[in-house]
């Protein structure tokens, strides 16, 4: 049985935009003098976060080590990363988007879906132009590129957006759909992870259009609603609708955080991991929920890592009532000489704010003192910068072993006049030499 052919002329237009190399490409474009040399970011981190395509063409590949990749490259520029400017860069690629239609999906920093199903006659022009106009704004107005892919689907989309890169276009109608699926692996597919692209090899499986011939029922009992959606979108039938909303349900909130250096003293590692607890129960209030689990972990050199996971008993947004579970918890993991990578946090067990019930033995003038503090720290944040208040351990936060790992990034180090450490204005800084 092959797949439905559906005619794009007269069915849904779903618009994946995927950024090239998104961080590196950033860096390009406020630092010109690096465009056409291999660029990488995460020097604070000491592994790779993302290569350009220079750097990628000479063998570095994002997860590998600094040490290899200047072994590999020589020339290698590296840069600390810079999430402030590149959030900036996505927020205005998104403004780029949203001027041709407000059915924008913004799926990650540097991806987003568009839908632009009758959209044709408003811009008298063809599906494809429209979404080559949009790919040739950003590439315009941000100096960046993106790659583009235009079917019937999201999941169609995201193949289409990935197969030409860097700067590619794609766009695969109702009837080049068997011949796009059968040169796609498994692998490829957007939703099949390792072990789901094991299971249909055993089934003799090779392709995306081994897949999609298969009877609807054969996939249901085998992959579940997950697989038969996944089913559905690489035939052509759009059962994922572009979503607008921004994302506002979470199952687990976490933060982690890379040293810069290694180290093993006891007073940075604990204030590191409070730290991570701060920006989690930020984030926490921020979305109106509460927390009931908590789990931390703590990364040794070496990679590994060891944790322990805690139940609350009561759901609380405030910090204050959980740092005593959490300092029992570091107690037990800090092991002494040792040297450390990164902590973590996680917060699960979530549950909507809105929905409080008090117990009777509780004491509940303690329970509103916690989150009238909580409430003057987030408003003072909010004013002043995140982390203008915060616990006193933050003052060991310096306390520790300083590299060039420790390089600030441009937005921060090169200020506007006016702004501070902890107060910026929401604009990239261009380092141009006029």
């Amino acid at each position: 049985m092959q797949p439905q052919l559906l005619n794009l002329q007269h069915s849904k237009a779903i618009v994946h935009l995927d950024g090239d190399s998104f961080f590196t490409s950033v860096e390009q474009s406020i630092k010109p003098y690096l465009k056409g040399k291999p660029v990488v970011t995460g020097k604070e981190r000491g592994i790779i976060a993302c290569a350009s395509y220079e750097a990628k063409a000479l063998g570095v590949a994002r997860g590998v080590t600094l040490r290899e990749a200047l072994r590999i490259c020589p020339d290698l520029t590296v840069l600390p990363s810079d999430y402030e400017t590149y959030s900036l860069y996505s927020k205005r690629m998104f403004e780029i988007m949203r001027r041709y239609t407000p059915v924008v999906e913004e799926y990650s920093i540097d991806e987003g879906f568009i839908d632009l199903t009758g959209l044709r006659r408003i811009f008298r022009t063809s599906y494809e132009e429209i979404a080559m106009r949009i790919q040739r704004d950003i590439n315009r107005e941000l100096d960046i590129t993106v790659s583009v892919g235009l079917s019937l689907s999201k999941g169609l989309a995201k193949l289409g957006s990935k197969f030409r890169k860097p700067h590619g276009f794609t766009s695969i109608d109702g009837l080049g759909i068997n011949a796009f699926l059968e040169k796609t692996p498994l692998k490829k597919v957007w939703g099949f992870g390792h072990n789901t692209v094991n299971l249909l090899e055993k089934h003799g499986l090779k392709t995306a259009l081994d897949f999609v011939v298969k009877p609807e029922q054969w996939v249901e009992h085998l992959l579940g609603k997950t697989g038969h959606e996944i089913w559905n979108e690489l035939r052509g039938n759009s059962v994922n609708p572009v979503n607008t909303q921004e994302k506002s349900s979470y199952y687990t909130i976490s933060k982690c955080k890379t040293f810069t250096s290694p180290s093993s003293d006891r007073d940075f590692i604990w204030a590191k991991l409070v730290r991570n607890l701060e920006s989690a129960f930020i984030k926490l209030r921020r979305h109106k929920l509460r927390v009931r689990a908590i789990a931390v972990a703590l990364r040794l050199q070496d990679f590994h890592q060891d944790g322990f996971e805690a139940r609350l008993n009561r759901p609380t947004t405030s910090i204050y009532e959980v740092i005593p579970v959490v300092r029992g918890m570091f107690e037990n993991l800090y092991k002494p000489g040792k040297e450390y990578r990164a902590t973590m946090v996680v917060l699960g067990k979530l549950e909507n704010d809105d929905t409080r019930q008090y117990e009777f033995f509780e004491d509940r003038l303690r329970i509103e003192t916690f989150e009238a503090v909580s409430r003057a720290i987030d408003e003072t944040n909010r004013r002043y910068g995140k982390h203008t208040l915060s616990l006193g351990m933050s003052l060991y936060l310096d306390k520790h072993r300083h590299t060039d790992r420790d390089d600030t990034p441009c937005r921060k180090a090169c200020l506007l006049p006016g702004e501070t450490k902890r107060q910026r204005l929401n604009i990239p800084r261009l380092m141009l030499s006029v």
